[in-house]
């Protein structure tokens, strides 16, 4: 024979009425105290992330090596002449009558860029020779006469600034002179319909 059921029964574990009275059949054992439940300790802040250095630094211009000491200066100086002394006796022993080479001066200097430019200008070209131009080496010449110029402002006496002022003067010419001449050679080489100087000057090698 089956068990019959419990009843279901209900217990009020309230203290207090609605009113706020203590129930008369309210449990008298005390309240248990609520553990107050620990506040969570606040999340440490994240360490400050430290930028990584790049193993790859930014490229930059590479520091130039320092300048020699005055003791070096000297000691290259002085094994230059050397050795240039006994290349002189070389070549006199070996060409009998052959004078000494002049030393190196500041108008030698200047014809010397000057010469060059001449030369990158066609000057050298012998008679019945097609002329061999180099425009742009030309141009270096003429402008390196030019930072000489500036770089020595002040410094030169009458005649070396003569010399260097005439020397520009020329080689700006020359060199006008010969940027239209092919100017006009290419215009006169270029197709019909093509405007003239659009192809610009052509430069001989």
């Amino acid at each position: 024979m089956p068990e019959q059921s419990k009843p279901f029964v209900v217990t009020d574990r309230r203290k207090f009425t609605m009113d706020g009275e203590l129930r008369p059949d309210a449990d008298p054992s005390p309240e248990k105290e609520a553990r107050p439940v620990p506040a969570p300790e606040p999340a440490a802040a994240p360490a400050q992330a430290t930028p990584a250095v790049s193993s790859v630094e930014t490229a930059s211009e590479p520091e130039l090596p320092p300048p020699p000491t005055a003791e070096e200066n000297d000691q290259a100086r002085r094994a230059y002449e050397m050795t240039a002394d006994r290349l002189d006796t070389a070549i006199r022993s070996a060409n009998p009558g052959m004078d000494h080479p002049p030393a190196m001066s500041f108008d030698q200097l200047v014809q010397s860029v000057y010469m060059s430019a001449i030369m990158q200008l066609g000057g050298a070209t012998h008679e019945g020779q097609q002329p061999q131009v180099d425009i742009l080496g030309a141009r270096q010449s003429i402008d390196m006469l030019a930072v000489l110029a500036e770089k020595t402002k002040g410094n030169l006496s009458a005649e070396e600034t003569r010399l260097l002022e005439s020397a520009l003067f020329e080689l700006r010419m020359g060199f006008l002179e010969v940027t239209q001449a092919l100017a006009r050679s290419a215009a006169a080489k270029a197709p019909p319909g093509v405007r003239p100087g659009a192809a610009g000057p052509s430069i001989v090698r």
